[in-house]
């Protein structure tokens, strides 16, 4: 089964918390499967998203890695693409089609975000640099369009399992479900 991960890269405390933590909400929400990220370790931002998915539900996880080398070239010998997310590459819509077939024949993605400065290298290893815009924009913009592109817009029906919330789609107003035990399989 093919996996999508996201790598964060250069979390800074305190100055990232807030943007790595929608980060990870982000890719969550979008359907993958987890985040890596490395930089300043921050063990309240993990605990933080762990807090989000014992309630929402879903198997997402986070967690903080020391090398992003080594957590490439470990995809790398794994046979997943490595995607990096840029504004300085192809344009989506002229790679996009090529990217979600080899995901669907069961191809993992390491999906790349960048904070301030993405060292040169980065662009070099990876498979697909692949531009959400030609211009200045957020790293979290820009995986919540990959992702979105990639599924097709499929990722906003999914239900997360385990969840002991649900929110209820509602035309005006908050609607949230609390859920007993025995429901959250759904």
């Amino acid at each position: 089964m093919s996996r999508i991960t996201v790598l964060r890269l250069g979390h800074r405390v305190p100055r990232d918390k807030r943007v790595t933590t929608h980060a990870a909400l982000v890719a969550r929400a979008y359907g993958a499967d987890e985040i890596i990220i490395v930089g300043d370790r921050d063990d309240d931002l993990i605990r933080r998203i762990e807090g989000v998915v014992e309630k929402w539900g879903g198997s997402f996880s986070a967690r903080f890695e020391d090398s992003w080398r080594e957590v490439i070239r470990r995809f790398k010998e794994a046979g997943a693409a490595i995607i990096h997310l840029t504004m300085y590459g192809v344009n989506l819509p002229d790679v996009i089609d090529e990217v979600r077939r080899i995901w669907r024949e069961g191809r993992s993605l390491l999906i790349i975000i960048g904070s301030e400065r993405v060292p040169g290298e980065v662009y070099g290893l990876a498979d697909y640099n692949i531009a959400i815009g030609n211009q200045p924009h957020s790293e979290i913009a820009a995986l919540a369009t990959f992702l979105d592109w990639l599924q097709e817009g499929e990722e906003l029906r999914r239900e997360f399992s385990n969840a002991k919330l649900r929110i209820i789609p509602s035309p005006r107003g908050k609607r949230v479900l609390a859920l007993r035990s025995d429901d959250t399989s759904k």
